[in-house]
């Protein structure tokens, strides 16, 4: 497999890097995790109309730029690096993976479009007030009713919950358990018996929600595939937002790196820079090794992403890939925060420098989709089978 990018995966790389390098400075990024909305939507609309990032992978007869998993994991790295405030990872790695799987080629024409136009965002909802990985955290129920469905129960973690225009949710039908009975449903925000409420994390700059359905009606086309039998789309969706987020990690570790190296070129002690010390260089070249291997596990599983929306022969390693991609750029990330901190000194802890943002950013994504543990389980279980 060759891991050289295109010229155009290294345009889209570097288009993305130098946007964002303007507009997601330091500054605006901690106006953005200030306000209700957790980001600039004039930014978002810039980024819509201008860039047209949000149908980097939609296929063209949906209106998109019919690109591939790694066009997206590189742009995901540069968000990272940024910290990029905005409803693309709920949108494009969540939303827009649901309706690539799940949804009918009626519904795919009418949410896409809404997606690609700017009009939409969209967001995935599947876990209960545990949060977890597994079918098992699914604990919104559903039932029929006449012509259409039920929704009762709760939905937690769910990122940009608040101000996503189509939640698509996860629910087991009542009764069941496991990978049993589940179901995707596409839900408007503007109908009665939906509750949304912010829900605060760690990350500020990563807004997410809680909902609540109380006998929330739906109508039968709402309905994405087939009834109860939803969780092995739902798994590989799940899979696919996991390399796009440890693409996000790695590119965090990827700054964290360079910002850190750049800081103690200039701090002195003891008449030289810090940067000269021994002590300095080992953890400057261990969190450089964790970036590379990060990087390595992420755009390996891109390009098993890619073959697993195509239908392609490596379709069947997606869950291993996603899983070594996770697993590795979780530790590393949340690894290199600490090192960065370390390295900065007192001032590390201190709101002045963006060093807490990305400390803050590593440890939430850390617990999103499953942390480490898990996923070295899973992969154990892999290897076990």
């Amino acid at each position: 497999m060759d891991f050289v990018f295109t010229e155009e995966q290294q345009m889209i790389r570097d288009t993305a890097e130098s946007f964002l390098a303007e507009v997601s400075t330091s500054e605006a990024v901690r106006k953005a995790m200030a306000s209700d909305t957790g980001f600039d939507e004039a930014l978002w609309q810039q980024i819509c109309a201008e860039m047209y990032w949000q149908a980097i992978h939609i296929p063209e007869e949906f209106g998109g730029m019919g690109l591939g998993y790694v066009e997206l994991v590189a742009m995901m790295e540069q968000m990272g690096r940024y910290l990029l405030c905005a409803p693309f990872y709920s949108t494009v790695c969540l939303g827009v993976n649901t309706l690539l799987l799940a949804a009918s080629d009626e519904q795919k024409a009418e949410y896409l479009a809404a997606i690609c136009e700017g009009s939409l965002t969209a967001t995935l909802a599947y876990c209960g007030a545990r949060g977890g990985r597994t079918a098992d955290a699914i604990t919104a129920t559903w039932r029929e009713d006449g012509d259409g469905f039920v929704l009762n129960g709760d939905s937690s973690f769910v990122v940009d919950g608040m101000t996503a225009g189509l939640i698509l949710v996860a629910a087991r039908g009542e009764g069941s358990s496991g990978e049993e009975g589940i179901s995707l449903f596409a839900v408007p925000v503007d109908s009665s018996g939906l509750e949304r409420k912010a829900q605060p994390m760690l990350d500020q700059t990563r807004k997410m929600a809680s909902l609540s359905f109380n006998n929330f009606k739906l109508s039968a086309a709402s309905l994405l595939g087939e009834s109860g039998k939803a969780w092995p789309v739902l798994d590989k969706v799940l899979d696919l937002a996991s390399i796009a987020l440890a693409a996000e990690q790695m590119g965090g570790s990827q700054q964290l790196l360079d910002s850190t190296v750049e800081y103690t070129k200039e701090r002195v002690q003891f008449n030289r820079p810090i940067a000269s010390f021994q002590s300095i260089k080992h953890k400057a070249a261990d969190m450089m090794l964790r970036v590379e291997a990060a990087r390595s596990a992420v755009y390996y599983a891109a390009c098993v992403a890619d073959e697993a929306l195509q239908g392609g022969g490596l379709a069947d390693e997606l869950s291993e890939a996603a899983s070594i991609a996770k697993a590795y750029c979780s530790d590393a990330y949340f690894k290199n925060a600490g090192e960065s901190i370390q390295m900065h000194g007192g001032v590390g802890f201190t709101w002045e420098y963006d060093v807490h943002l990305y400390f803050k950013r590593a440890k939430g994504s850390e617990h999103m989709l499953g942390n480490a543990a898990f996923h070295r389980e899973r992969l154990a279980g892999v290897i076990l089978d």
